[in-house]
């Protein structure tokens, strides 16, 4: 099996993406485990601060420490730069609020995957047509499960996960894997500013436990 494969068939069997950012290095190392202890092998971390690469690069030593069987991918990657500092740091795969072609021709030549945002059948294709396998629906809450359902078919061999907007509950989640979806990523939803401001970890392991338990029962 491929590093792509591997990565895309971790997500898809999981069926959700957790993904958050948080300045503090504990806050981020403590999230980490609550969700790997909830049952989580792949996670995005987001590039979203001027800690996120520091942070980051201790994710990977903690997850190397402890941690063996989980992917670290980076989310929020919008330019080449960003790509070779976190190809470095050994980022398992990279996703983008947008299609970035350059960031996608860096690392098909890589061999690492790369997921990038798209909200139009035009940005779809347009992925399509640089060899991207998997796409983020995003912004989720402006899209919508029903705007998947009536393009899928177009689409047969690609793999749309919806980012943004997602909740927690099993109607949010049921409608979205209906429309034809393989995960959903979750951020704010499922690791609030409030949790991480209380450091609650306990709650953060639970919450994600419980989406999970409602994954499989969807699926």
């Amino acid at each position: 099996m491929t590093k792509i494969d591997q990565v895309i068939t971790t997500i898809t069997k999981q069926g959700i993406l957790p993904l958050y950012f948080n300045q503090d290095e504990t806050v981020s190392i403590e999230i980490l485990r609550a969700l790997y202890r909830a049952g989580i092998k792949a996670i995005e971390y987001t590039h979203r601060g001027n800690e996120a690469t520091a942070n980051f690069k201790k994710l990977i030593a903690v997850r190397d420490a402890e941690m063996f069987d989980l992917l670290i991918g980076i989310g929020t990657i919008k330019d080449e730069l960003q790509t070779e500092t976190y190809l470095e740091l050994k980022a398992d795969f990279f996703i983008s609020p947008g299609l970035v072609p350059e960031v996608a021709d860096l690392l098909k030549s890589k061999e690492i995957l790369y997921i990038p945002g798209c909200m139009t059948p035009t940005e779809i294709i347009a992925a399509e047509n640089k060899g991207i396998q998997f796409i983020k629906l995003f912004p989720g809450n402006k899209i919508e499960p029903d705007f998947l359902a009536s393009i899928k078919d177009i689409f047969p061999n690609l793999i749309f996960m919806p980012t943004g907007g997602v909740d927690t509950t099993k109607e949010s989640i049921q409608a979205w894997f209906n429309a034809g979806v393989s995960a959903v990523g979750m951020g704010s939803k499922l690791i609030s500013k409030k949790l991480m401001e209380a450091r609650d970890y306990q709650t953060i392991e639970n919450k994600t436990k419980d989406v999970l338990r409602i994954i499989e029962n969807i699926k």
